[in-house]
């Protein structure tokens, strides 16, 4: 499952505001509360969500793995509080508990292991969150990547509960699920 990365010759596809069908920007803050925090959106691609989340934040770090994906952000205007960070999920650069929360959206199935949500787990500071939004395994397929691809919010859960982390909220809907979790 998963570990792939979203073709970059077809990033414009992913400024598409009928993504707000499956997770709408209320409902993303509401996982993880950026007011006046410090988060990290990990798969941030073009900066979709990013862009939403930044006017909330102190500071957003961009993380991609794709370099070709924040020269795509920064070529379309990103806001002044976001910093730019090519990593791998499970090898993130910031020090122990240096993050107020971290958040994913529709990006988790490119990543999702227990190496990467323990790296998340470190650089949450303590009581920090994580929010996840993502396609399902459990969804019909109508869009986002091949069901093959996906993961459901059991596997999301059991990632995040291996790592240490406390469920707070979980929600597995038609395409889509959702997570809330602390640290």
């Amino acid at each position: 499952m998963g570990f792939h990365t979203f073709d970059v010759d077809r990033a414009d596809r992913l400024e598409d505001e009928s993504r707000y069908r499956y997770v709408s920007v209320d409902e993303l803050l509401a996982l993880f509360d950026p007011e006046g925090a410090v988060v990290a959106d990990l798969g941030s691609g073009t900066g979709f969500y990013t862009d939403d989340v930044a006017p909330y934040a102190d500071l957003v770090y961009a993380v991609d793995v794709q370099p070709a994906m924040h020269e795509f952000y920064r070529e379309k205007g990103a806001p002044e509080n976001v910093e730019f960070v090519t990593a791998e999920a499970a090898d993130l650069p910031f020090e122990d508990g240096a993050l107020d929360a971290v958040f994913s959206t529709m990006t988790f199935h490119e990543f999702a292991s227990e190496a990467a949500l323990a790296e998340v787990a470190r650089v949450l500071r303590d009581g920090g969150r994580l929010g996840i939004a993502d396609w399902t395994a459990q969804g019909l397929g109508e869009a986002g990547p091949p069901m093959d691809e996906r993961y459901d919010l059991d596997d999301a859960v059991a990632l995040a509960e291996g790592a240490g982390l406390a469920i707070e909220h979980g929600d597995e809907r038609r395409e889509t699920f959702v997570l809330r979790a602390r640290a």
